[in-house]
């Protein structure tokens, strides 16, 4: 009798109902890039205008005519700019890789499900492992087979890593834009230079090769001027309407639309709008007067 008035029931646990995940959003800048028809057609129409200076400069070298390199010399300003010398070197086109050759579908379709900022080891995971999960952005098949038609070397410089290069391979090539060889056609992060800067590649590159046209999504693809100091979105954009460089943009230097990520997402709101071209909504217009009722 004791032990039974130490006895207790256990009180069943309330039975909760499972409340259905909420949809995953996708980002506006995703939901442009990715999967509008608007970012496909900017594609397309950067890369047409890119494999028709490939062929007419392929057609200037035939002929004998001085053909430009597109890469800033080093101690060149963009102001004042002085080029690369080609001399007698192979034609080649250079290309960033991630948003202007490929584009990471399988990456960012897993950005868009998880909330946090930007993960580098992610980033790293998926280089290893998401080769299979890219395609080549729009256009950019026409360009390879303009440059092989022409005889022109496509090569690849980008920010991923060195480690992954056999990764990195497999993926361009596997998107139809090889074959891609790390040392030969394909630059890496830690290749020239250190860190993410591109210019020590890029005068590699031009060292070994006269790059007639460049592609990217970001302005530090054609030169780390533009971010030299980190200034203000205000000075970025004037500077890639420097006299010295202005005619460049769709006549050598070819940039892709990216709203995801990169340098250009940034500016508070006073630095995106000037303080001399704000409006101030008056509100609706006041609701006119009644007639005055017939005698």
């Amino acid at each position: 009798m004791a032990l039974n008035g130490c006895a207790t029931t256990a009180t069943p646990a309330p039975v909760v109902a499972a409340v259905p995940a909420a949809p995953v959003g996708v980002p506006p800048g995703m939901q442009f890039l990715y999967g509008s028809g608007e970012a496909a057609a900017l594609s397309y129409q950067a890369y047409q205008a890119l494999a028709a200076t490939i062929i007419a400069r392929a057609a200037d070298r035939r002929l004998g005519r001085p053909v430009p390199s597109v890469v800033l010399a080093a101690g060149a300003t963009l102001e004042a700019p002085v080029f690369a010398p080609c001399g007698d070197r192979p034609l080649a086109v250079v290309f960033d890789v991630d948003e202007t050759a490929l584009l990471n579908l399988g990456f960012e379709a897993s950005e868009a499900q998880r909330a946090g900022p930007y993960d580098q080891s992610r980033w790293e995971r998926w280089e290893r492992t998401g080769a299979a999960a890219v395609i080549a952005t729009p256009g950019m098949a026409e360009v390879a087979r303009a440059a092989r038609d022409a005889g022109v070397t496509m090569v690849f410089n980008t920010n991923r890593m060195a480690a992954n290069a056999a990764q990195t391979e497999l993926a361009l090539t596997g998107a139809g834009l090889g074959p891609v060889a790390h040392g030969r056609n394909l630059w890496l992060q830690g290749d020239a230079g250190p860190g993410s800067g591109k210019d020590a590649r890029r005068w590699a590159i031009a060292a070994l090769y006269c790059v007639v046209a460049m592609a990217g999504d970001q302005l530090g693809d054609f030169s780390d001027l533009f971010n030299a100091g980190n200034p203000p979105p205000a000075i970025r954009r004037a500077l890639t309407a420097s006299g010295g460089v202005r005619s460049l943009w769709g006549s050598g230097w070819f940039i892709l639309p990216n709203p995801v990520y990169g340098t250009g997402l940034k500016g508070s709101l006073d630095q995106v709008f000037p303080a001399d071209r704000r409006w101030t909504d008056p509100g609706p217009d006041p609701a006119p007067a009644p007639k005055p009722a017939a005698p």
